[in-house]
Order: C-alpha cells, then sequence, then structure tokens
C-alpha cells in the first residue's frame, strides 16, 4: 500500500469519527434540553427520562435545531421563548461535548 493510500485511508477514518463525534454531542445535547424541559414542565424520573427521549427522536424531522426548537417551544408554550430554547441548545451542545470528550 502506497503512502497516498495510507493517508486517504486516515482521512477517511477521522471524517468518518468526526461525523460519529457530531452526531452523538447533538443527540446528547437534545437529550439534555429534553431533561431541563423536562424539570421545567414538572416531570421527574422515568417520565423526565422518556421525555427527553421524544425530544432526541424530534430531531430526526428535518436537518438542523428548528425541529427540536419547534417541538420544545410548544411544549413549553408560556414558559420560555424559542430564543431562550435556541441559548439553551448551545450552551447543552457544549456541555454534551466536554462530557463525550471525557468519556473517551
Amino acid at each position: 500500500m502506497s503512502t497516498f493510500d495510507d493517508r486517504e485511508n486516515a482521512f477517511e477514518a477521522k471524517f468518518a469519527h468526526d461525523a460519529d463525534m457530531q452526531f452523538r454531542a447533538e443527540a446528547r445535547c437534545n437529550k439534555l434540553a429534553g431533561l431541563w424541559a423536562a424539570e421545567l414542565l414538572g416531570k421527574a424520573g422515568q417520565e423526565a427520562a422518556d421525555y427527553a427521549m421524544t425530544v432526541v427522536a424530534a430531531d430526526f424531522e428535518e436537518a438542523g435545531n428548528e425541529d427540536v426548537v419547534r417541538k420544545l417551544a410548544a411544549d413549553l408554550e408560556g414558559k420560555v421563548s424559542a430564543d431562550e430554547i435556541r441559548a439553551k441548545l448551545a450552551t447543552t451542545l457544549a456541555v454534551a461535548k466536554a462530557q463525550l470528550m471525557t468519556e473517551i
């Protein structure tokens, strides 16, 4: 195998790893945001965990965060604004990435 092939394989492996890590970070971010929303809704324990999973599932509707923002805004109507939800998603993404880095 040539050096070029080795480099190509390394770049492909890095791309796949980075994509996987980004997916995991976004899913964890949505779970953390779902747990935050569940607390605002007065849910606790398994009920909160189940609700957080519905938030994670909502992210599969379309690319980006807007599907999650819409779900949380509808569920938290009158409690927080869409901008507050977007801000929370930004902070939970940072937390999720930090958590994943400590697990590696």
